[in-house]
């Protein structure tokens, strides 16, 4: 198995520290809104990361921390007239609904900032004590880049070249431009610790080092998040954290590409700012998750809803084999016959394959392209009349199944009820097109009346009609099936 190290800049055999377990760190949200779809791609990574890990056989740890304490909860509370307390605990519980729509699972440890404020303050006090960081007489205490030899190693940055555009703002007391902060004084109606400092509260980067050397054996397995936090964000972790403890901090970094909104970039002021909840009116969840699971997680994502109702074409598309499948194992299987050995071995490279492309750095794109040949080729077996009724055929689509257990347990989609997700996913698409279900429904059986009078004539034209309406229908063995046939 082998990862993308973002601090070689190369994939890496993975083994983890101590055979079969692996601790994991991936930095979470500051909760003071809503997730947007960044969020989400992130999360999603790093659940099928954890997923993976354990399908092969690892006990997991993982660690996701929550920012509970930082300038943009404290301006929000502010704005409301409430305690940081309340707008961070709103939006922690906010960001688990979210995230149990998305099938994203809990992580292991979910600590939160203002829990760990005495593990901050002591790494704080090693830091200056070794002299890699310095107080100020207001009570801010800053750690000097320039004492740590290697800062820059992450990001590939030169130290001189940041500092040739680095400024000192009016007010701060900083030693040299690039020092960056562990510890803020108080300021008037703010949340604050003592410390002996005076009363202050803790900076962003100091967090996820107290966090995770706590929660987890050091050096960390694996250490990760957006692409975004490279630098500064991960950069100053690994500054801080191994100049207080003197060892490696982590063994891999594993950093998710950006999503773009339309091609641009997403931001507020552009107004294309996308929640998760935005997108849910109108999408299905696992329609979302599948769409983020299309490219390679360290590649960037173009969201928009042309390239989500593209993917969940393609969802569609296997849990409707799978619907198949169940139909198809509900009749008899009476009669002697194995399945053909050509069909055999290439089931089997088709499932060696989904777990090749998931041990080279997570390919969940090359994942999902060996999960629709597995489609392609039940869709023949399907189809071929001399295998109907053989006893070979129940075994594979027997072990489909079992794959599909697989697929499930790794990704996180295709787990859901056949026949229900496609109900959900059939009339979230006639919403989006005002088509009336009951009207469709009431054509539908029309149609019906006409075929059995032998009247094609008007079950052809009620067809054109339904046509009109982006209404495809197909006659199956199980009778007329609808689906919409252009998403819009």
């Amino acid at each position: 198995m082998y990862i993308y190290n973002t601090m070689t800049r190369k994939k890496e055999k993975f083994v983890p520290q101590e055979a079969g377990k692996v601790g994991m760190y991936a930095c979470g949200i500051t909760a003071y809104d809503f997730c947007h779809i960044g969020h989400a791609r992130s999360a999603v990574v790093f659940d099928v990361i954890a997923r993976y890990l354990e399908y092969k056989g690892n006990q997991v740890t993982f660690v996701r921390n929550f920012t509970d304490v930082d300038d943009k909860i404290i301006n929000r509370a502010n704005q409301e007239h409430v305690s940081s307390k309340d707008i961070s605990e709103r939006y922690i519980e906010a960001f688990h609904e979210d995230m149990d729509r998305l099938n994203v699972r809990r992580a292991n440890i979910e600590p939160k900032a203002t829990e760990y404020i005495g593990e901050m303050i002591e790494l704080c006090e090693k830091l200056i004590a070794k002299g890699f960081a310095y107080a100020t007489p207001s009570g801010d205490v800053y750690f000097r880049v320039r004492s740590f030899k290697e800062y820059g190693k992450l990001s590939g940055r030169d130290i001189d070249d940041m500092r040739a555009g680095a400024r000192i703002q009016p007010g701060e007391e900083k030693e040299d431009p690039l020092d960056f902060a562990l510890w803020k004084s108080a300021k008037p109606g703010e949340p604050f610790w003592e410390c002996p400092w005076g009363k202050g509260r803790p900076g962003w980067h100091i967090e996820c080092s107290a966090m995770s050397e706590k929660n987890l054996k050091l050096p960390l397995d694996i250490h990760g998040g957006g692409q975004d936090l490279i630098f500064p964000h991960h950069e100053n972790e690994i500054a801080q954290s191994e100049a207080a403890l003197g060892c490696e901090f982590a063994k891999f970094w594993v950093h998710n590409g950006f999503v773009q909104i339309d091609s641009e970039k997403m931001s507020k002021s552009l107004g294309n700012f996308k929640t998760i909840r935005d997108i849910l009116e109108s999408r299905h969840p696992e329609a979302l998750r599948f769409f983020l699971l299309g490219k390679h997680y360290r590649s960037p994502i173009d969201f928009s809803f042309v390239t989500t109702d593209d993917a969940e074409k393609g969802l569609v598309r296997v849990y409707e084999c799978l619907a198949e499948v169940h139909a198809a194992l509900q009749k008899d299987f009476n009669k002697k016959m194995a399945m053909p050995e050509e069909i055999t071995k290439e089931f089997e490279e088709l499932k060696q394959a989904f777990i090749e492309a998931m041990d080279d750095d997570f390919n969940t794109a090359g994942a999902l392209g060996h999960v629709f040949g597995t489609v392609r080729l039940v869709n023949r077996v399907l189809e071929d009349k001399a295998l109907r009724g053989k006893d070979g055929t129940k075994v594979f689509l027997d072990a489909v199944l079992e794959e599909v257990k697989v697929w499930s347990q790794v990704l996180g989609v295709f787990g859901l009820e056949p026949a229900s997700i496609l109900l959900a996913l059939r009339d979230l698409n006639a919403k989006r097109l005002n088509i009336d279900v009951k009207e469709v429904e009431a054509l539908l059986a029309q149609r019906l009346e006409a075929k059995k009078n032998k009247d094609f004539t008007t079950a052809d034209s009620i067809r054109e009609k339904l046509s009109a309406m982006h209404v495809e229908v197909r006659d199956t063995q199980n009778g007329q099936v609808w689906a919409i046939n252009n998403i819009a």
